[in-house]
């Protein structure tokens, strides 16, 4: 894996891969009343029994107290994909997806969907030379089963999201970008996310699954609080420890601990959909995510509280073993 590609996580990873890959970009943008979400997911998926290139539209809609839901997979020839790295652009048939743009003219299930969006104020996180990415020191590794990557924990949107007769402003809004690639997604984990917390210069990632690693498995941390431009990183890779973890079909609550730092986090989500996920590159897992969650954190130093927030629009994905 070039070094280039590893510090630039959003740059397409699969050019050299044959068989048995995955690789999908996740764009959430949510409108600034919050009664309109959505998440364009474009991906590829290389595998000999059925090779493709896909998105994946998932759009929630809050009217009259009612919660609405709407997902599609469409699917595209593998012909239909092509990228370039400098800028970086994915573009799928007529779709492009890049950085600070995304463009879109799909088919689907609800009729004709097109939107045009600009983003401004990109913010990736913090990096270094021990922690190129969000996976610190495992993204030098080049066996890892899934990798991750964080492209802007939050950033201003403007646009129109148009599906069928109905158009969504999104002037105003808020977005967020990251991605995976690999073979599969992990057996069992959570992921949370929001930056719609009444503070508004704040953002959080929390991720917490069960990575397969040399023959062997271990429970993977990576959480990211960015609180008005100081990141608050909690990470396996850096010591931290979860000290209690609880979860249900739709809750979760997880303590973690680096330090003199402890962040309880407890999040709750009232509907998901179902979506494709990836196992040894063929997109025929589901996962269930909503993109309508309530996500509530305390971030204490040394016992006393120094910062605590709710966070709505939030997106959840409880993918454990509850039996």
């Amino acid at each position: 894996m070039a070094i280039r590609h590893i510090i630039h996580p959003e740059l397409y990873q699969g050019a050299k891969k044959k068989k048995n890959y995955f690789e999908g970009w996740y764009y959430k943008m949510v409108t600034k009343d919050r009664r309109h979400s959505v998440a364009f997911i474009p991906g590829i998926s290389k595998n000999p029994e059925d090779p493709h290139v896909f998105i994946q539209m998932f759009l929630t809609s809050s009217e009259d107290e009612e919660t609405g839901l709407q997902t599609d997979y469409v699917r595209f020839p593998s012909d239909d994909f092509s990228f370039d790295d400098t800028p970086f652009n994915v573009m799928i048939k007529d779709n492009t997806f890049s950085k600070d743009a995304l463009d879109i003219n799909l088919k689907t299930v609800h009729g004709n969907v097109s939107g045009t969006f600009r983003f401004t104020g990109i913010t990736p996180i913090k990096t270094s030379l021990l922690v190129p990415n969000v996976m610190g020191p495992f993204g030098y590794l080049g066996f890892m089963e899934c990798y991750h990557g964080i492209i802007s924990m939050t950033h201003g949107i403007s646009g129109t999201l148009v599906i069928g007769d109905k158009t969504i402003g999104f002037d105003g809004g808020k977005g967020y970008i990251e991605k995976d690639w690999g073979r599969s997604f992990p057996e069992y984990y959570i992921w949370i996310q929001s930056n719609h917390f009444k503070n508004p210069k704040t953002s959080l990632l929390v991720s917490y699954a069960t990575i397969p690693f040399l023959g062997f498995s271990f429970k993977g941390l990576i959480t990211n609080l960015l609180i008005e431009g100081r990141e608050y990183r909690f990470a396996t890779y850096n010591g931290a420890k979860v000290k209690s973890f609880e979860t249900g079909d739709r809750h979760v609550l997880i303590t973690m601990k680096k330090g003199p730092y402890r962040l309880d986090v407890k999040a709750e989500t009232t509907s998901s959909v179902d979506l494709a996920s990836p196992r040894n590159g063929k997109m025929i897992e589901t996962i269930k995510e909503g993109l309508s969650g309530t996500v509530t954190f305390s971030l204490s130093k040394k016992g006393r509280v120094i910062h605590e927030d709710t966070g709505t629009s939030a997106g959840i994905e409880i993918m454990m073993d509850h039996a």
